[in-house]
């Protein structure tokens, strides 16, 4: 109980001990010595590497079979991003092709699929995303499989 409050510890121990007076270093003293920074050696002790304190890395315990999150975004990084890109037809409405859009590409936004579906209306073609090769060509596979014309290039210049 005594080590767990120092605050409380100092008072306890002067009180108990009315006659006795503070030496440097002591547990009891008010002021000096070690009971103004208790906290101090504590926090070093539990920051000290392999104590599990606040310093140490999170051991990531991964299953068989499965990737790490670092080793994941290391992999995106290292791959060269890809284009898909969304071409203009005759045959499909412009609503049914934001419906697509939304439901294909993961995170896409109405605004998004209509300036999209504008854009390749007007131009001829549109840049859907920019992603890894195999996301792109399963983005490309899927469009495709919903009837809208599609397709992926390396995306030059990173972005």
């Amino acid at each position: 109980m005594e080590a767990a409050v120092p605050s409380r510890v100092a008072l306890s121990a002067a009180s108990r001990f009315p006659n006795r007076h503070a030496v440097a270093g002591d547990r009891s003293c008010i002021y000096k010595g070690r009971c103004q920074s208790l906290a101090i050696p504590m926090a070093l002790s539990a920051a000290a590497p392999g104590k599990g304190g606040v310093l140490d890395r999170p051991v990531e315990k991964t299953t068989p079979g499965r990737q790490s999150e670092f080793d994941v975004k290391k992999k995106r990084k290292m791959t060269p991003p890809y284009r898909v890109i969304l071409h203009n037809d005759n045959y499909n409405r412009r609503e049914y092709v934001v419906q697509v859009l939304m439901k294909v590409i993961p995170g896409m936004t109405v605004d998004n699929a209509v300036n999209i579906m504008q854009e390749a209306h007007v131009n001829g073609l549109s840049v859907v995303i920019i992603c890894s090769q195999s996301e792109a060509e399963e983005h490309c596979t899927s469009l495709r499989g919903n009837g809208l014309r599609s397709s992926i290039e390396p995306a030059s210049g990173g972005c």
